[in-house]
């Protein structure tokens, strides 16, 4: 089972306005027909009692430094760049299995 059905439950809990606790993520589970694992439940709200899920949530996406948009004549350099950051990325494609 994958962790995000937990997430979702919590985010769902979140924008009811409701606390978010072992036994109503317990629920949550239960009500969508899945066996809810107590460790998974465990470590999820023990980890967002120490985030602000509506900052988190309301933050823009940090996905590296924005540079401000380059005439025509300056792209060049920077194609070739993306061009070498492909190769990591192909390489990365392998994590997305963690999460199945």
């Amino acid at each position: 089972m994958l962790m995000s059905e937990y997430i979702h439950a919590a985010l769902l809990l979140h924008s009811a306005k409701q606390e978010i606790t072992e036994d109503r993520i317990k629920a949550i589970m239960r009500a969508a027909g899945i066996e809810p694992d107590e460790a998974r439940i465990k470590v999820l709200v023990s980890s967002l009692s120490k985030v602000n899920i509506d900052e988190v949530l309301s933050a823009p996406l940090a996905i590296g430094p924005v540079a401000p948009a380059a005439p025509a004549a300056q792209q060049a350099p920077a194609e070739k760049k993306e061009e070498k950051e492909e190769k990591p990325a192909e390489e990365m494609a392998g994590l997305g299995a963690l999460f199945e």
